[in-house]
């Protein structure tokens, strides 16, 4: 078994893998064996609430210890991977988003799994995780066929664009030289090795976009009510509405 915490911007999910001790050309052949949705919103919306990101996991890991055999428990990695939500807080406040996941992490270490880490992701490896995870069930990588065991289905793999709250990626496989060696990463998956190129858009996610056109629409409307007889300074005591690091703007707004 393996249980993943994945800490996206807007809501946590856990899910548990399981997958037999043998592997098919050096990679283990996975299914999901159950998943649970934490109650309440992203690790990152308990910037400056002690305990909330903690606490908001309980239910879940509840249901991982009734999932997951008491024999197998020690033996069952568990490791959370956060997303463009807590990416977001380490650039606006550090500090804090090392607090929230030295939270969360001693929170994950007082169950009875193997703890194999708390960390923010980052946009490329989050893109290629999706890309993994698309392929997969797709069976681009591997397929069990009618003889009766695991081949190679010799098919070329597709793309993946990921819209999530606070970010979007793009990846794909990929033959040629790339400009930015940061966009490259290399998998090795059932004994082939795939080349992708893989990119994170920063706050292009839904959430974030709406937010963005929010504030927009609030600053237009705000200019039209005032006179033009006065000047108004844009500083974040006028007109400025706020919506976070996304805008480049402030997290409140005055008037």
């Amino acid at each position: 078994y393996g249980i993943v915490l994945d800490a996206g911007s807007s809501h946590t999910s856990m899910y548990i893998y399981k997958w037999p001790a043998g592997k098919q050309n050096g990679t283990g052949i996975v299914t999901q064996h159950s998943e649970c949705e934490v109650q309440g919103g992203g690790i990152s919306s308990y910037a400056g609430k002690h305990g909330g990101a903690a606490k908001s996991l309980e239910g879940c890991m509840k249901h991982a210890l009734k999932e997951i055999p008491t024999s197998r428990q020690h033996q069952t990695p568990l490791c959370l991977g956060a997303t463009a939500g807590m990416r977001l807080l380490n650039i606006v406040n550090q500090t804090e988003s090392e607090r929230v996941l030295q939270e969360v992490e001693k929170k994950l270490r007082s169950y009875p799994f193997l703890f194999k880490g708390a960390s923010i992701l980052s946009g490329q490896s989050e893109g290629a995780y999706g890309w993994v995870t698309v392929n997969y069930l797709l069976e681009n990588f591997v397929k069990y066929g009618f003889v009766g065991h695991w081949v190679n289905p010799g098919r070329t793999t597709i793309g993946a664009l990921d819209l999530g709250g606070a970010s979007t990626q793009i990846t794909f496989q990929t033959s040629q030289e790339l400009e930015n060696r940061d966009n490259l990463m290399k998998l090795t998956l059932y004994g082939q090795t795939y080349t992708l190129y893989t990119h994170s858009f920063l706050c292009y996610g839904q959430d974030q976009f709406i937010r963005k056109l929010l504030a927009h629409l609030i600053e237009v409307l705000l200019e039209s009510v005032i006179s033009p007889h006065f000047v108004v300074e844009k500083s974040p005591f006028t007109s400025t509405v706020i919506v976070g690091i996304c805008s480049l703007l402030v997290s409140v707004f005055y008037i």
